[in-house]
């Protein structure tokens, strides 16, 4: 079984979350959510409070296949100043595989892991400044690095991740129990 950690700090993209943790699951992904910040059930740009299994600090890429970050501007921009988060994605990207949708290619910007062919929320990527955006597609893959543009494509990303670690059979079997017709 394949395990993602999927970290939030106080203002992330609670559809994105939320959609990514629930299609993961149902894909056999073990996904281990993790805090940043001083409690447990952080709180989403929209309101909502999440309750994570455990402190950042106690996360070790050893122990997952990928990290998966979610969106929303304020849970971004703190991810991103955030050390252990930094570490995690540049050791995770090396040996494995990273993604990150809407606002979040910005953490892998900084942490120096962005694939040369990236999506993201739309305008974010001037604040990225990276090359390589495409805006015709939900999710790109480009190597080890997974990227999705927004709360609307969060169940594509999430069948993309499925795909990925557990393969293209157990995704389809998720996609059809969903009934989605897209992604």
């Amino acid at each position: 079984m394949a395990r993602v950690l999927l970290p939030l700090a106080k203002g992330f993209e609670e559809l994105e979350a939320v959609a990514l943790i629930d299609v993961m699951r149902r894909g056999g992904i073990e996904v281990s959510v993790a805090y940043v910040g001083e409690e447990s059930a952080v709180l989403g740009a929209h309101g909502i409070r999440v309750v994570a299994d455990l402190p950042i600090s106690e996360a070790n890429s050893d122990d997952f296949d990928m990290i998966v970050l979610p969106g929303g501007w304020g849970g971004t921009h703190a991810l991103a100043e955030d050390a252990k988060v930094i570490s995690l994605v540049q050791e995770l990207k090396t040996t494995k595989a990273v993604g990150a949708m809407c606002a979040a290619p910005y953490v892998l910007k900084k942490a120096g892991v962005l694939g040369k062919s990236y999506t993201c929320y739309p305008g974010v990527e001037d604040e990225i400044d990276h090359p390589g955006y495409r805006e015709d597609t939900k999710v790109v893959i480009d190597d080890n690095v997974l990227t999705s543009k927004g709360p609307g494509t969060a169940v594509c990303f999430g069948l993309a991740i499925i795909e990925r670690l557990e393969g293209a059979q157990t995704m389809q079997t998720v996609k059809k129990g969903m009934l989605l017709d897209y992604c």
